[in-house]
């Protein structure tokens, strides 16, 4: 079973999908479509934090990804300045079992965003008669550019790409 990666990048551009785009390419999936599942890790998965992504399989292929992404506005004026956008991605399991993804993202510093990601896997694991270890989480933050979009994500991706027709 191939793992899921854990990548994260961050990205500027002038229109916001400019950017989205520029930080799937910082985290190594620009060429992919994506599909968002929910938060649910698989019984037995692999989960390995590597940053950018190695090749998953040919362009244009189905890629399933947990995904968390902000995106801001050029902060063109000083009500914007000095802000920061963040993502983060958590997950927590036992060794063998199932487990839990959870994202959280906004115009907020990397501290906001890794406590909302711990409580978001807290309220996770209250539902669920689950055996869980220790959390884990990452986070990605960029100063919100004057003059451009600015993106940052962080995102599960499940394995390698699949033919999407």
């Amino acid at each position: 079973m191939e793992p899921i990666r854990i990548v994260w990048g961050t990205g500027e551009g002038p229109t916001e999908m400019a950017s989205y785009d520029a930080a799937l390419a910082d985290a190594g999936i620009e060429n992919y479509n994506l599909v968002s599942v929910s938060s649910i890790v698989p019984a037995g998965a692999e989960i390995d934090p590597v940053g950018t992504a190695p090749d998953l399989g040919p362009a244009g292929e189905r890629l399933t990804v947990v995904e968390g992404r902000a995106t801001a506005q050029p902060a063109a004026d000083a009500t914007g300045a000095g802000d920061t956008v963040s993502a983060g991605l958590g997950w927590v399991r036992d060794d063998d079992g199932p487990g839990l993804f959870y994202e959280a993202a906004g115009r907020a510093s990397p501290d906001v965003v890794s406590r909302r990601v711990i409580e978001g896997l807290e309220a996770g694991q209250e539902l669920r008669d689950w055996a869980f270890g220790e959390p884990e989480y990452q986070v990605v933050s960029a100063d919100v550019a004057a003059d451009a979009y600015t993106t940052v994500v962080v995102l599960a991706a499940y394995g390698r790409s699949e033919p999407i027709l």
